[in-house]
């Protein structure tokens, strides 16, 4: 008996040589060929449950940006444009939907960083379009996220984490052999300096914010050039120190 579209044909061709194939073939051999044809069946998502989880993510991180990790799920579901089950069938809770939105600014900035490292010319310019780039990612908004309940050491967060850490120092590995870079900084300092810079001040909405942030930056981006015009206080900032703080 096989199943075809939905309904069950017991006379079938398939099923007669199905039938062959059982009588000539061992119960063991048989159920092999049975479980083939199941792994077989096994589909990938459907495109518009793609699309759909998707749009929850992009519209999770508008939402999460402008009113902060505790927006309702309802009103993201609104805002997708997906019916309240949708969200819960694609992120069981809230944890879950937050590590997806988290994973996905990482990897938006892991993608402009590899984009940087790509480009051909000044090794400096490589790293100051990946600060910007990182900005409009708005990796501001992650750090109240990043602080919540959910586990920190989810090995997507963490695998998110490690690969942009290592893009990172890549590009500031070739600004620094190009002597372009100075020696006393680390990927810690531009991680935060960013994080910071594009987070707006209390009392102060993130569009007005946006529209000094990449002013800011260039500021900061010019002190990292060398020669270094002063001696920072203390030493570089890794990664390390910043999750031992």
């Amino acid at each position: 008996m096989f199943a075809r579209n939905g309904e069950c044909f017991p006379g079938s061709q398939e099923s007669a040589r199905f039938r062959r194939v059982s009588r000539s073939k061992p119960h063991s051999e048989e159920y092999a060929v049975t479980a083939t044809t199941v792994q077989k069946k096994v589909t990938r998502p459907r495109a518009d449950a793609l699309r759909n989880r998707e749009r929850i993510v992009t519209a999770a991180r508008e939402m999460f940006t402008e009113f902060g990790p505790d927006v309702p799920l309802d009103e993201i579901a609104r805002r997708a444009g997906v019916g309240n089950a949708t969200v819960y069938r694609n992120f069981p809770d809230r944890d879950a939907l937050v590590r997806e939105v988290v994973c996905s600014v990482m990897d938006r900035t892991s993608e402009a960083a590899e984009v940087a490292l790509a480009a051909t010319g000044d090794a400096f310019e490589a790293l100051e379009r990946f600060v910007h780039a990182s900005a409009d990612e708005r990796i501001a908004a992650l750090c109240p996220m990043v602080q919540s309940a959910f586990d920190q050491h989810h090995p997507d967060l963490v695998a998110s984490r490690e690969r942009i850490e290592q893009l990172v120092e890549e590009l500031m590995d070739r600004a620094r052999t190009a002597g372009q870079l100075r020696a006393d900084v680390s990927v810690g300092d531009v991680l935060v300096a960013v994080s910071q810079l594009s987070r707006p001040p209390a009392g102060t909405g993130c569009g007005v914010a946006d529209r000094f942030v990449h002013r800011t930056l260039q500021l900061f981006l010019d002190g990292l050039r060398a020669p270094a015009r002063s001696i920072l206080p203390g030493t570089a900032l890794t990664m390390e120190d910043l999750r031992r703080a």
